[in-house]
This record gives C-alpha cells, sequence and structure tokens, in this order.
C-alpha cells in the first residue's frame, strides 16, 4: 500500500490565510474604503505601489492601463490613509471610481456621455478586445511564468512569459465569455471577460493541496501507466489533421546580454497523432531584432528553432522514453508523486536511465492523468551527469572562433483539452545553455538559446493542408527581417509579451532605428 505523505504546515498556512482573506472580503464593500492602512515612507512605480496596497488588504486592482501608467514613479509619504485617498495618491486621479467585484477593486473613470449621441458606424474590420495582467502565487506573491490564459469555449490562449505576464486579444463577441487561468500545482480561477476588458489587473492562483479524501491511496504501477497513456491516445488525442494559429519566439543571451530576438506568427496544419508525416507551417508574420555588436560574435548553428519545436509534440513523435515496452527500453520509472494540472489530478511518473549506463540520455516528469491517462505535461532534461558529451547532439556547426560545450537542455511540453475532449499541444519551451569559449583564449562565458512556442487558436482541419508552394522550410524561419520593434507590429495576434530583459534590447532596437 503506497501512503501520501501531506504537507500539513504548508496546508495549514494556506487554510489560515484564505480564512483570513476571506473574512477581509467578507468586510469589503464602501467600507473598506474608508479603512486606514499604513504606509511606509516609499518609492516605486505606480504598479508597485498599488501591489503593495494589495499585499495588505487582499483585493487586486484592475484598471485600464491607458488611464493609470504602470510605469510611471511615484512617491509616497510615511502615514496612515484611507484605501479611497491610498489610491487617489496613487493614481494621481481624484477622479476614479471603485467598486469592488470578488477580491478584486475595480478602478474606472466616470462615463461621459455625448451631447448628441450618432449611431457607430459598422465596423470593416472585426472588434477586437484586450485582458492583460500578471498571475501570481497568492502566498509568496512571486510571479507564475507558463500559466495558461484562455478562452476554452472559443479554442483561444496564450501563456504567461517568464515574468508572469500576459496578453490576449479575443474579438468583442467574447465579451460575455469566461476567462480561465490555470498552472500546474495550482488551483484554476476564472473572471468575467467583460469585468477585465482592456484593462490591466493582478491574478492570483491558490496552490492545490491534495488531500487524502481527493486521493484513492493505492501502488501506482509506472510501466502500466506510461502503457495506458499510450494506448489512450486514440480517444485523448486528435485523430484528423487541425489548424493551429501559434506564436514562436527564440533568443540568444551572450555574456549575460540578449543579443538576438526572433518572433513569428505561424499557420500549422497539424495532423493526427498517428500520421508519420510532419506538420506544415506557413509564416504570417515574423520580425528578427538583434544586437549589432553581437551579432557576428558567435556564428553557430544549433538545434532548435521551429523544427526543434514541431518535434517536440511527444505524443505524435514518441521519444525513446516513452516506449517502456521496447525490449532495449534504457529507462526505469517511478511513481513519485501526485499532482494537479488545469484542475485535474495527475500521477507523476517519474524517469531515468538505467544505472551504469553512460551515454547522455533524459531525465525527468511525466504528468499522466489519473482518470482519462492523458498526458498532460512533461518536463525533461539531459541528465546533467553526461550532459557534455551531447554537445554534438545540439550543434551542428561550430564557430570558427568558439568552443561550444553543452551545459543545459531543457524542456516543458504542456497539453490542453479543448470543448469537446480531444488534447492538443498547447505550450512547448526549451532552454539550451553553453560554456562558450573563444580559441586560444583561457576564459568562457555562457551563451544560451532558448525557444518556445504556444498554440493561440485551434480550428478544424479541412484536408487541405498548406499549399506546398506556401510551406515554411521549417529551418529558414531565422531569415533578416527589415521590420523594427513596433507594439502594434502583431495586430490582434495573441503573442507573448517581451519579458524587462529582453526590453533592453529591444529599446536598443528603437534607439537605433529613430538615429
Amino acid at each position: 500500500m503506497k501512503t501520501v505523505a501531506l504537507p500539513i504546515s504548508r496546508f495549514l498556512l494556506c487554510l489560515l490565510l484564505l480564512l483570513l482573506g476571506a473574512a477581509l472580503r467578507a468586510e469589503g464593500g464602501d467600507d473598506w474604503l474608508d479603512r486606514k492602512l499604513s504606509m511606509k515612507d516609499s518609492k516605486g512605480t505606480r504598479y508597485q505601489l498599488l501591489r503593495q496596497v494589495s499585499d495588505q488588504t487582499g483585493y487586486l486592482f484592475v484598471y485600464d492601463s491607458q488611464v493609470i501608467n504602470n510605469d510611471e514613479h511615484v512617491r509616497i509619504r510615511k502615514g496612515e490613509y484611507t484605501l479611497r485617498e491610498l489610491v487617489y495618491t496613487i493614481t494621481g486621479n481624484r477622479r476614479l471610481q471603485m467598486e469592488f467585484l470578488g477580491h478584486h477593486l475595480l478602478l474606472t473613470l466616470p462615463d461621459v456621455k455625448p451631447i448628441a449621441p450618432r449611431p457607430a458606424p459598422i465596423p470593416a474590420e472585426p472588434v477586437y478586445f484586450t485582458v492583460e495582467g500578471i498571475v501570481y502565487d497568492r502566498y509568496t506573491k512571486e510571479p507564475l511564468t507558463s500559466a495558461t490564459v484562455s478562452v476554452k469555449s472559443a479554442g483561444i490562449g496564450t501563456v504567461t512569459n517568464l515574468d508572469g505576464r500576459f496578453r490576449i486579444a479575443l474579438p468583442d463577441s467574447l465579451r460575455v465569455s469566461t476567462v480561465h487561468i490555470s498552472h500546474l500545482g495550482y488551483e484554476n480561477t476564472e473572471i468575467k471577460a467583460a469585468i477585465v476588458a482592456d484593462k490591466y489587473s493582478d491574478f492570483e492562483l491558490e496552490p492545490k493541496v491534495i488531500t487524502l479524501q481527493e486521493v484513492v491511496v493505492r501502488a501506482v504501477n509506472p510501466l502500466q501507466t506510461v502503457q495506458k497513456m499510450l494506448d489512450a491516445r486514440e480517444k485523448n488525442y486528435a485523430s484528423e489533421p487541425e489548424y493551429a494559429t501559434a506564436f514562436y519566439r527564440e533568443g540568444v543571451e551572450h555574456k549575460k546580454r540578449n543579443v538576438d530576438l526572433t518572433e513569428a506568427v505561424l499557420r500549422v496544419y497539424k495532423l493526427g497523432y498517428q500520421r508519420i508525416h510532419p506538420d506544415q507551417v506557413k509564416l504570417i508574420k515574423m520580425r528578427r531584432i538583434v544586437d549589432k555588436q553581437e551579432r557576428d560574435t558567435i556564428l553557430t548553428k544549433i538545434k532548435s528553432g521551429v523544427q526543434a519545436t514541431l518535434m517536440l509534440d511527444l505524443v505524435k513523435n514518441l521519444p525513446e522514453f516513452l516506449q517502456p515496452d521496447d525490449p532495449q527500453c534504457q529507462y526505469v520509472y517511478a511513481h513519485t508523486d501526485i499532482s494537479v494540472v488545469d484542475g485535474r489530478l495527475a500521477n507523476v511518473i517519474s524517469f531515468e536511465q538505467r544505472e551504469g549506463l553512460k551515454e547522455p540520455m533524459y531525465k525527468g516528469q511525466l504528468y499522466i492523468d489519473t482518470e482519462n491517462y492523458a498526458l498532460l505535461e512533461a518536463r525533461f532534461e539531459m541528465d546533467p551527469r553526461f550532459v557534455e558529451k551531447a554537445t554534438s547532439m545540439y550543434v551542428e556547426k561550430q564557430s570558427k572562433d568558439y568552443k561550444l560545450t553543452l551545459l543545459k537542455a531543457a524542456y516543458v511540453i504542456s497539453y490542453k483539452p479543448s470543448d469537446n475532449g480531444v488534447y492538443q499541444v498547447n505550450h512547448v519551451r526549451g532552454d539550451l545553455e553553453f560554456k562558450a569559449r573563444r580559441k586560444r583564449q583561457w576564459f568562457s562565458n555562457t551563451l544560451k538559446v532558448w525557444f518556445e512556442m504556444v498554440n493561440c487558436k485551434v480550428e478544424p482541419g479541412d484536408g487541405q493542408g498548406i499549399p506546398r508552394s506556401e510551406r515554411l522550410p521549417q529551418r529558414a524561419i531565422f531569415s533578416e527581417t527589415a521590420h523594427s520593434y513596433d507594439a502594434n507590429f502583431w495586430g490582434h495576434f495573441n503573442v507573448i509579451p517581451p519579458e524587462d530583459k529582453l526590453k533592453e534590447l529591444i529599446l536598443q532596437n528603437l534607439e537605433e532605428t529613430n538615429k
């Protein structure tokens, strides 16, 4: 009989904080606006100071970022303020109206009615609205990377970046829909799109504590669980072709500086999981930003990019660690945990290469649904003990001036179900790290290459696919482009917003463009 060790201290802490937050919100409403709050002498952006207020009150702010400039710096002097006065002081706008919606505090300007309203003209193009903000851990306040933000009924979604930020564009017809936010190991949260439309919002997810009442405690055979996942592919994954609109990006960091950023919107014709032919890709939009001082420092070809991303659909392209029935299987498996993914319990199956093997192989975890045996997520990396031996597997062409040695190769792949219960690839992320040493020099530095793709919209296939003349050679996406960085470049395509670290390269590119 397998037992589950419960994190009692964490459970009690979560329960205490949850009850405290519920008590505070129960006393919400206009009375809270007149409650006194103590503030230290503080300086920061308007967004940072509003976060401090959220930490004290338990309320998250929802507002239009065009009305409140998130990045503008302000100072709050030490003292006691009512919540209302504190919001006025931080935002610099005493016209704001405040309304409590659950554990959110909505900040809006009064409606200004036109004197002689005219019927709005029929728009020539579809009207869109945006939902944007940051997703946090409710208790640690740490931003959550790769959280999924979606409208399930429409098959539209995106993921948060490394800073926990996201931005999703939705057609106006979805204002009545519900925005769904989820992350591995956390309770899901949902909010009406109309409440957060065209506003900047904070969202907090609560860690999921799995209790004995939720789990039928029994021995789990890891090999059988993996095999059941493989057997259930026919019912869990699409066997017919589908179209996916995907956002792809890749970056290169050298000497702790971002030197290259490539972004693209792709139209992917995904064949069924059992088809042996590769998926087809059409390039819709693309841009590349390069640090001109660094662009020629390391000329090398690394196995990443769109081709690698599509090959990381593990359900279709089974890697060695997903072939446990192979008589020559070189992996061992263990049931190591129970977790929650998108509100569903998952068995965590860990795997690593057999003892005594010295060749570079993978190790990691598979998150398999306890009921329908769908693969929900996979996290794996090249075994750190032998990772240097795998350099030739990742570097197709070495630079004439540098020698590269692989230090890390790690991947995360997640799958999400559509309304009909069929799972599709949701997000793929790869992180490669190399030791780069210039020839005839003793010292080395670090070269990092990362790439990721998120499926933003999935639609039924038409059986035609992408015409051969329009298909993208998957290795050729990184050609130079004349486009400079423009905040409106992507229009209403859903993209992953750049992290703060990447903004340095973007701002540098803008400065050079404006010279």
